[in-house]
Order: C-alpha cells, then sequence, then structure tokens
C-alpha cells in the first residue's frame, strides 16, 4: 500500500532539477501521484476504507494546488509533468 523507499527515490532521481533536488514541484507532483496510484489500487479491493480515501482526496487536492502553481510559475515544466505523468487526456 505505502510507497517503498526504493520507489520514492526512483521517482525523485527521475523528476529532480538538480542532484539532491526533493522539495521541487515537478518532484512533489510526481511522490503524490505515486502515492495517490498505489491507494486507488487499495481501493480496489477494500471498498469501504473510507478513512484512507479522505486521505486519498487530500492528496489530490495537494497535488491540484501544486499543479496550479507550476502552471503559473513555469508553464513548460507544468506541460512536462502533465505529459509524463499521464494525467491529462
Amino acid at each position: 500500500m505505502a510507497v517503498t523507499t526504493a520507489d520514492k527515490a526512483r521517482v525523485v532521481e527521475t523528476y529532480q532539477r538538480a542532484k539532491g533536488d526533493t522539495g521541487s514541484p515537478e518532484v512533489q507532483i510526481a511522490l503524490l501521484t505515486e502515492r495517490i496510484n498505489s491507494l486507488t489500487e487499495h481501493f480496489k479491493t477494500n471498498v469501504k476504507d473510507f478513512h484512507s480515501r479522505r486521505g486519498l482526496l487530500k492528496m489530490v487536492s495537494s497535488r491540484r494546488s501544486l499543479l496550479d502553481y507550476l502552471k503559473r510559475t513555469n508553464i513548460e515544466a507544468y506541460r512536462s509533468v502533465i505529459d509524463r505523468l499521464g494525467l491529462r487526456k
């Protein structure tokens, strides 16, 4: 259910701007997407887990806010993240 340390390191390495970058919006969005995807799989077997569903909704809202910020500040990075993560249609 949770994202492992190895998966997290792989995601950070893939989306970081510079060596050691873990706080950029691109990395945060990618990590949230990884957690959201794992929770989505969790809900396929645990339909009545409403407490985790609330956490999922908070994560989706947080990711949306980060995407809005990235769109305002750096449209090219926004488009790149959207394409690489496959978030849009």
